[in-house]
Order: C-alpha cells, then sequence, then structure tokens
C-alpha cells in the first residue's frame, strides 16, 4: 500500500511523492512517528530561517543520530521485547527508532552509532525469516567494518533445541569480528523470556543515557498524530479469551482394505479439524495469524512424571508467590514434553550422571538427539535421581504456549477461528508418549472451554492486490492458513489465480479437507492442485518433487508477480526452497547465485514467506 499516492492529497512532484511513498512502506508505526517529528522540525526550522536568518537554532530532535533497535521475530515475542525496550527509551527522552530486520535500509548500518539487535532462533539455530536478508549481509563478505558502531545482543530461543540461541550468538559474533564494540553482554533468554530480558533491557537503558543525550521536547514544535495508532489488545497471553468448542472432527481415519471382510487398517494419523466459538470476545484475525492455546497436559504425562520420580501428586508445593499441589503445577504450569538443557545440567548434578554430564559439553553431538527424542519422563527414568516436590518444581520451566496456524477466514466463519492438528501420540524406550497440547485439544467435547488469543503474523498475509497469483505449499497440516487463505481470497473476490501444492502419506487417509479444494476447483476458485502422497507407491514422493516436476510453470508464475507461500515442517521448508534455487537456477540460465539473489529479493518484497516450525 503507498500511503502518501493512496491516502493524502499531496502539492509535492509526482517524483518526490512516490519516494516518500516507498520510504513510508518500509517503516512501521515508531519509524513513522521519527520520521514525522523530523520533517516537521525540518518544516519549522525552514520557516524561521525564512523570517529571521540570522537566529536559526538547531533542530534538537533533527541534530541527534538516533539509537536503532533492529528485531527479527518469527512469533511475536522479539518484536514485542524490541518494542518494549523502544518504549523505555522513548520515555527516557532518547531518541531511538524501531525497525523490523527486513525493512531496514542496509546501508544505514555502516553510519550506526549505537545499536540493539532483538533476534529469535528458528529451529537449529537458524534467523526468523524477516531476518534471513540482514542476517546473509552480515556474515556475508560485504559487511562493512563498523568501528563506530556500539551494540547490543539480545536472543530469544528455546533451550530444548541443541544450539540454543545460535543465530544471536553468531550476529553477536560478527559484529564483534568487524570491529563493533558490545555494550553490554549478549542476552539468552529461554522461553520464560523476561527473567532474561528485562534486566538485559535495564543495562540497555542506563548505557543509552550515557551515550545518548536525552532530546529537549521543544514547545515549538508541530504536533504529530500517528499514522497507524495502536492500542493493546483487551485478550492476550498473559489474558486468554475463554473459547468454546464447537466442533471436533477427526479428518483422517482408517484405511479401507477389504470389502469382503469389511477390514480396515490401523490409523495412521489422528488430525483434528477444531471449530472455536469466539463470540463477544472482540478478537480480530487475518488469515495466516495464528491462535495461541493455555493447555494442560495430559493426565497420562502428568502421571508418567509422578511415577518417574515416587512423588505424590498431593504435596503442596510453595514457589513464586503461589503454592499448588504438585499434580497441579505439573499439569498447568510446568513444562513437561521438551527438555531444557538447564534442567539437564541440574538433573546430571542430581543424579551424579557423567555420561549426562558429557553430552552437556560443547561439541558433544548427542545432545540434540536426546532433547528431540525424550520427553521430561523418560529422562527421569534413564537417570534416577532423589527428587523432592519443591526441587522438580523450581528445576523445571515454565510451560510455553502453543501456537496454530488459523484454518480459517472471519469474512467466511464470522466470530469463529478453525484449527486443524496433528496429535501427537508415539511409543518410545517402551513407554506410550502423548503431545501436550495436541492431546488436550483432542480430549475436547463439544462445549468444551479452552483459553486463547491470537499471535498476528504480518508477514504472512495474502495479497493486499487481490489480481496477484499465488502459490501455496503445505503438506499435512501446514495446510492449515492456505485454507483460510482460499475463504479470504473467494469472499473478496480476488482475481488472482490460486495454487496449492499438497503431500501426505496416503491418499485414503490423509488428504485434508479433500471435498473442499475439489469444490473450490470446480467453482474456479482454486485453479491448480497438485498432490503428493509419499507412501502410496514405492519410491516417496513429496512436495518438492511437485515443484521440480512444475518448474517451468511455477518460474513463469514467480516472473509474473506471484506471491509464495510454504507452511509446515522446518526440514519440509529447507528441501522446498532447495528445490526453489534448482528451478530459478534451470530457467534463469543456470546462474545458481542469482537464483539465491532472486529469492532473497522476493522474501524482502514480502513475495516469498514461511511460517515453518
Amino acid at each position: 500500500m503507498s500511503l502518501l499516492a493512496n491516502t493524502l492529497p499531496t502539492p509535492l512532484h509526482p517524483d518526490a511523492a512516490g519516494a516518500l511513498s516507498r520510504l513510508a512502506e518500509g517503516l512501521d508505526g515508531s519509524a513513522l512517528l521519527w520520521a514525522s517529528g523530523y520533517l516537521a522540525g525540518m518544516a519549522h526550522s525552514l520557516a524561521r530561517s525564512d523570517a529571521a536568518p540570522t537566529t536559526v537554532a538547531p533542530v534538537p530532535v533533527a541534530a541527534m543520530q538516533p539509537a536503532t533497535i533492529l528485531y527479527g521475530s518469527q512469533t511475536g515475542n522479539a518484536q514485542r521485547a524490541a518494542e518494549a525496550l523502544h518504549a523505555e527509551l522513548k520515555a527516557a527522552g532518547l531518541p531511538v527508532r524501531v525497525l523490523r530486520a527486513d525493512a531496514y535500509p542496509i546501508r544505514d548500518l555502516a553510519n550506526e552509532a549505537l545499536l540493539y539487535i532483538v533476534i529469535s532462533t528458528q529451529g537449529e539455530g537458524d534467523p526468523p525469516d524477516d531476518a534471513i536478508g540482514f542476517t546473509e549481509f552480515l556474515l556475508g563478505k560485504r559487511a562493512p567494518k563498523l568501528p563506530q558502531l556500539k551494540y547490543a545482543v539480545l536472543g530469544l530461543g528455546d533451550s530444548s533445541y541443541a544450539d540454543f540461541c545460535g543465530i544471536a550468538r553468531k550476529l553477536d559474533e560478527r559484529l564483534h569480528a568487524l570491529g563493533a564494540r558490545r555494550t553490554h553482554a549478549l542476552g539468552l533468554a529461554d522461553l520464560d523470556i523476561d527473567t532474561v530480558a528485562q534486566p538485559w533491557r535495564e543495562v540497555a537503558l542506563a548505557q543509552a543515557r550515557e551515550l545518548l543525550k536525552p532530546a529537549a521536547a521543544p514547545t515549538h514544535l508541530a504536533s504529530v498524530t500517528p499514522l497507524r495508532p495502536q492500542s493493546a489488545p483487551q485478550w492476550s497471553q498473559d489474558k486468554p479469551f475463554l473459547a468454546t468448542v464447537l466442533v471436533n472432527q477427526r479428518l483422517t481415519g482408517r484405511d479401507y482394505k477389504s470389502a469382503g471382510f469389511r477390514q480396515y487398517g490401523a490409523i495412521d494419523k489422528d488430525v483434528r479439524h477444531i471449530e472455536l466459538a469466539l463470540e463477544g470476545s472482540g478478537l480480530n484475525y487475518e488469515p495466516g495469524d495464528a491462535l495461541g492455546i493455555v493447555h494442560r497436559n495430559p493426565a497420562p504425562v502428568v502421571e508418567a512424571v509422578l511415577d518417574a520420580t515416587g512423588l505424590d501428586g498431593d504435596t503442596a508445593v510453595p514457589h513464586d508467590g503461589d503454592t499448588l499441589p504438585l499434580s497441579e503445577w505439573l499439569a498447568s504450569r510446568r513444562e513437561l514434553t521438551r527438555l531444557s538443557r538447564p534442567f539437564l545440567a541440574a538433573l546430571a548434578q542430581r543424579a551424579e550422571a557423567q555420561d549426562l554430564t558429557a553430552l552437556l559439553e560443547p561439541g558433544s553431538t548427542g545432545l540434540a538427539a536426546l532433547l528431540n527424542d525424550h520427553h521430561l519422563a523418560d529422562a527421569l527414568r534413564r537417570w534416577p535421581a532423589d527428587w523432592d516436590a519443591a526441587a522438580l518444581v523450581a528445576a523445571l520451566r515454565p510451560q510455553a504456549r502453543r501456537l496454530y496456524s488459523i484454518a480459517s477466514s472471519r469474512k467466511r466463519v464470522g466470530e469463529e477461528a478453525h484449527l486443524t492438528l496433528d496429535v501427537l501420540r508415539f511409543d518410545a524406550h517402551g513407554q506410550p508418549h502423548w503431545g501436550a497440547a495436541s492431546g488436550f485439544l483432542a480430549g475436547l467435547e463439544e462445549d468444551g472451554k479452552v483459553q486463547v488469543y491470537v499471535e498476528p503474523n504480518a508477514r504472512f498475509r495474502v495479497p493486499s492486490d487481490g489480481s496477484r497469483d499465488v502459490i501455496m505449499i503445505g503438506p499435512g497440516t501446514g495446510v492449515a492458513p492456505f485454507r483460510g487463505f482460499m475463504q479470504e481470497r473467494a469472499e473478496t473476490g480476488a482475481s488472482g489465480r490460486n495454487w496449492l501444492f499438497f503431500g501426505a502419506r496416503h491418499f485414503n487417509t490423509g488428504f485434508l479437507y479433500q471435498t473442499e479444494w475439489q469444490e473450490s476447483l470446480k467453482k474456479k476458485e482454486l485453479h491448480r492442485l497438485d498432490l503428493a502422497f509419499s507412501r502410496d507407491q514405492t519410491d516417496r514422493i513429496h512436495v518438492q518433487q511437485r515443484l521440480r516436476e512444475q518448474g517451468r510453470d511455477v518460474y513463469g508464475w514467480l516472473q509474473s508477480g506471484a506471491h509464495l507461500y510454504v507452511c509446515g515442517a522446518i526440514a519440509m521448508g529447507k528441501d522446498v526452497h532447495a528445490a526453489l534455487l534448482d528451478i530459478v537456477g534451470a530457467y534463469n540460465g543456470g546462474d545458481a547465485e542469482a537464483a539465491a539473489d532472486f529469492l532473497s529479493t522476493l522474501q524482502r518484497e514480502g513475495r516469498y514467506a514461511r511460517d515453518v516450525y
């Protein structure tokens, strides 16, 4: 959207108006406010110059280079932490701007004086999608020397991954190698973000007070009206809305094998379609957003931990100002299906387990497998130790909220939100295992209650221009947001073409929303559908193979301005990206570097978006 060209009459020359509009498109609300104040100050200074050129006073806002807060965020946590720091510096009267990494003008880096980076880690040490371009530039050969720069980095991550806050570590080390100087140490925040982020911000504020002079509050500057005013949402992660379950329907089932004996194969996967009522909440969402779920750990998961420790679930445990039975701490307040490095360190010490201590050493190749393969109860059984209830609660990290892509459009379903989720159940280490949130949701009956909130995903949106074509790649439950995309495009009468790549294990049991896609094809709302059912033939076929088979047309759509979206597992996202590189390289004359630049450009333009997990 062009703010200037589309919404405001202007006395500017068309070229100047276009340049200003392009600048505005790359800025968020805070940066727009800063820029508007800067321009207002220049205008006032110019007016004073015309009236009395010998008495011109410097404009404080324009004269002082602001600090820059740069964030890269996949699920919104890094953005919130960056905006909190921005608010604190602004309240202290310090000049500062906050920018998302993909809106940051790379050329500015060589002249930055004070830079704060707040970045989350995606998967095993990767940057979030909105920071890919900035990260590639900073880690690449074109990054400038930065002897003038002072900086600090706050990393947000999940210690259930071996490369905890990996991208934050890389950026911190790279900036130092380029000659920049740290104002304070790298912050590494786990899921309980504020225990690290808040003290890190306090130090950042103290350092900024020393490095920046407070901007005077000139009484003569024009008042500024926010271009995009924002209000705090009524419902949030800290104050979720209690939604009612309308539908809990299994989408997958048994494979019908024999008509003669009415035989069915074993259930391959349990994928649910869940519809939730949001009536009266005032919650708004766009297709591409996620719904946060506040879940209770299923009873079998809690019982497994109690059995492994021999503790009594009725034991009252005081912790952080609350006193609850141990079983309630485990059910609603503590993470039981994802291990973390701090807990494993406490377990190794308590169990005097040298083999576990060795796994925690830097460079260990076995830690990632342990974190991916073991739930809490598995680790407690493998390394028995003498626990008391209070020590166990203190050692475990707080329960992490789960996010699910919303599978609907409010224009179609009204005050509802639909979800598509894979219910996790498997056997490992001789014991049954359950997914925490998916098991909880699967167990909800109609009229059941669940606490929810909306987590916006501004980078994963249908094109604002309805005439643009879209390519959607979503195997398994990764198809969820694209159901919302299709509803939105149909309801708004978008004229652009829609192409879906979908994959599952089996056609008979895994073709999610099959009748809806067939109906969309019949109505010509969905124009192309390519399917990959990996285990219905000897050679496994996945969506990336289908992409390669249709490479010429995929490249043609992208060249014609199509938007491309990928949703699903991180490993799948990497395979799809590799396939796209091959496709672009095959049709651009074989230039691999140009193919990588082409996809990077699409990402910067918002035409290649991923929601991978």
